[in-house]
């Protein structure tokens, strides 16, 4: 595999007398499609992604929910060949390599044994990188304090721990480099007690173990819009974080009340797609589509106007942007995700649209020239005939502000732990 080229002179933006490139397409990949003993014991016996989105049901009339899969079905990734049809299948509409998330805590390692499959797999043949998803896990899948199920402690040994654990994957050849180091994306840095030490830590590692130079990249997600401030080589968009588009949710007629986000596709789209950045060595990022109530229920964000037009003229816009930004260099475009079913932002075949993002990818990689435009098709969401009633209404409104008020409250409770414990021993019934 060539190397892609992301820094230094090469990587700024506008370079001169060079040919512009087509730029590699990444999904990132989501590997909790098998049952793991921790997920037993924190949400039932059997629990995969599955359960998330087979539960999904519509929030207001035209919701498209739950999405269901069609090509590989209800897979579970301890299979071998449905990583190796996924694998095809991905190759086959232009997807350039997966990006799986790591999932690490102070040494315990969590949904890996797919990864670890792909790994002693020599027919898993796609180029590969890892993304360290290094956030809490809890009850509300918001990776904040409510209900931690396990936490991210950044132990004094844990920077060398992590970067030991990764060496197998470096030194496989399937592994995506730039400028040829190793490529490795950190979820949240923001939370490294000192990020330029841990990063100088890694490097150091890396060195000595023979892998060489490897480049560090800052996902832009949760206010972090900076990858320079962590001594980090680059940073990648991460759509549909560091929102900001109107919340439209009051112009909904939900079913009940419902205290979360309603976007516009194309409103996202065009503010990605026009977003400057202070340092600009950053990897464009787009999405097919996005709902995560599955998860959250109604405290998720619903993006609607998603349709496989709209993602694909999204998609052929930044390869296009990327190929005018940096002429001459091989770059990568990050597509979130191959299969993030719970949060409706999947690649991978459903039941409505079959094969129709996968078909999108192609037809934007092939030719990102071509003339598009996003659709003006309205979202059923917005339909003239929907019913608000006095009642739904009012109670959706005394929901949000108490929402707010919860919010609110919970964040004066960081500063009494003491205060937040009982709380939550009241809560839990004096248990």
């Amino acid at each position: 595999m060539s190397d892609t080229t992301a820094s230094g002179e090469a990587g700024r933006p506008g370079s001169s007398g060079l040919t512009p490139c087509p730029p590699r397409l990444l999904a990132f990949y989501l590997t909790q499609f098998h049952p793991i003993p921790e997920n037993d014991k924190w949400w039932g016996k059997g629990f995969t992604e599955w359960t998330n989105v087979t539960k999904a049901k519509p929030l207001f009339e035209g919701h498209y929910q739950p999405h269901l899969p069609s090509d590989f079905g209800f897979y579970d990734l301890r299979v071998r060949a449905t990583r190796q049809d996924q694998i095809r299948v991905a190759r086959e509409y232009g997807i350039d390599g997966f990006c799986y998330h790591y999932y690490w805590f102070s040494g315990t390692r969590l949904l890996n044994q797919p990864l670890d499959d792909m790994l002693a797999d020599p027919a898993s043949d796609m180029p590969f990188c890892l993304c360290w998803a290094n956030e809490n896990w809890t009850r509300r899948w918001d990776a904040a304090e409510h209900e931690i199920l396990i936490a991210q402690r950044y132990l004094p040994d844990d920077d060398l721990n992590f970067i030991r654990s990764l060496i197998p994957f470096f030194s496989d050849p399937r592994y995506i480099r730039v400028d040829g180091a190793p490529f490795l994306i950190v979820y949240r840095p923001q939370h490294l007690p000192d990020a330029r030490k841990t990063a100088a830590v890694w490097r150091d590692h890396c060195r000595t173990a023979g892998i060489g130079e490897i480049h560090i990249c800052a996902a832009l997600t949760h206010g972090n819009l900076d990858y320079a401030q962590f001594g980090f080589d680059s940073g990648v968009e991460f759509p549909p974080h560091n929102l900001q588009s109107r919340n439209v949710a009051r112009n909904i007629a939900f079913h009940e009340p419902f205290g979360g986000y309603a976007v516009e596709y194309r409103e996202i789209a065009q503010a990605y797609l026009g977003r400057q950045y202070r340092d600009a060595n950053v990897f464009k990022g787009v999405f097919p589509a996005w709902d995560n109530t599955p998860r959250t229920g109604n405290r998720g964000v619903i993006v609607l106007g998603s349709s496989p037009e709209n993602y694909e003229h999204w998609l052929a816009q930044a390869i296009q942007k990327t190929m005018q930004d940096f002429p001459g260099r091989e770059r990568l475009v990050f597509i979130n995700a191959w299969n993030e079913w719970a949060e409706g932002c999947h690649l991978e075949p459903d039941r409505k649209f079959q094969r129709r993002y996968l078909e999108a990818t192609l037809s934007a990689r092939n030719d990102p020239a071509r003339a598009r435009g996003f659709s003006e098709t309205p979202d059923p969401a917005f339909s003239n005939d929907a019913q608000r009633r006095l009642l739904a209404d009012l109670r959706a409104v005394l929901a949000y502000h108490a929402y707010l008020l919860l919010g609110r409250l919970s964040g004066w409770l960081k500063g009494y732990p003491r205060l937040r414990r009982f709380v939550r021993w009241v809560l839990n019934g004096g248990r």
